[in-house]
């Protein structure tokens, strides 16, 4: 049997361990979730971090009481064995500036939020029409736009996210690998959405194991169906299945 403590393994929130939901505050915890992951990280020994655009005190909150390491926020923000570094507000005066002015674009538009990270502005525009939504979408370009290169728009399913130029989750996950216990180790990661190609692809470029969640065209490696999917599997290894993930279906 392979030995677990060879694996880091990284995860995504939303689409992946949990179903994505109209509203980012509506989503749903499985109550066993947590405690399997606390199980997995200590057969990984420790080596089990997730991987979000979400602000590490959100998944906190999802989490309750349990505390994983965390990189928030596309990696703006990381916390690795309860040190916690980057995700200030106060870091992104240009960014804060254009926050009054995106409210102001979209005030009119149905069913189109906006998430305030205070390191990263997100518009969500699942539920509006077809009108609105391509109104919030541009609304968003334009906010991008005027900050120049130091920032970028992150598009992901009926999202667009404005966030620092440097942060990926595959700078995130490459940067959680530099320390113990992740160093050394084989990655694994599992995703599901266009914000997550990029992580793919460093995982892929450095020899580790890239899940595409969903039927979407991805360079992952491997592919599972859905959230439902992807916590049986964890659930599995929680409780000692075998870690394999080149087992997994064929993306």
């Amino acid at each position: 049997m392979t030995d677990p403590t060879g694996f880091a393994l990284y995860l995504d929130f939303d689409g992946t361990l949990v179903e994505i939901a109209p509203k980012p505050d509506q989503v749903r915890v499985d109550p066993v979730l947590a405690p399997a992951l606390e199980r997995l990280r200590d057969r990984l020994g420790g080596a089990l971090a997730i991987v979000t655009g979400r602000p590490i005190g959100v998944i906190d909150e999802f989490l309750t009481p349990a505390r994983f390491d965390i990189a928030g926020l596309h990696g703006v923000e990381r916390r690795v064995d309860g040190v916690v570094s980057g995700g200030s507000a106060a870091d992104h005066p240009e960014l804060r500036a254009q926050v009054p002015a995106l409210h102001a674009a979209v005030a009119n538009l149905e069913h189109v939020l906006i998430e305030d990270k205070g390191a990263s502005v997100a518009v969500h525009w699942r539920l509006a029409t077809p009108s609105d939504a391509a109104a919030a979408e541009a609304a968003v370009k334009a906010a991008a736009d005027a900050l120049g290169s130091a920032y970028r728009l992150q598009l992901g399913k009926a999202v667009g996210e404005i966030v620092p130029a440097s942060a990926t989750k595959g700078h995130a996950i490459r940067a959680l690998a530099e320390n113990p216990p992740y160093a050394g180790r084989r990655a694994i990661f599992l995703g599901d959405d266009l914000t997550d190609e990029k992580a793919f692809a460093v995982v892929n470029a450095d020899g580790g194991v890239s899940v595409r969640i969903g039927g979407a065209e991805t360079i992952a490696a491997r592919r599972l169906i859905d959230p439902e999917d992807v916590r049986r599997l964890l659930y599995a290894w929680a409780d000692g299945a075998e870690i394999d993930p080149d087992a997994l279906p064929a993306a």
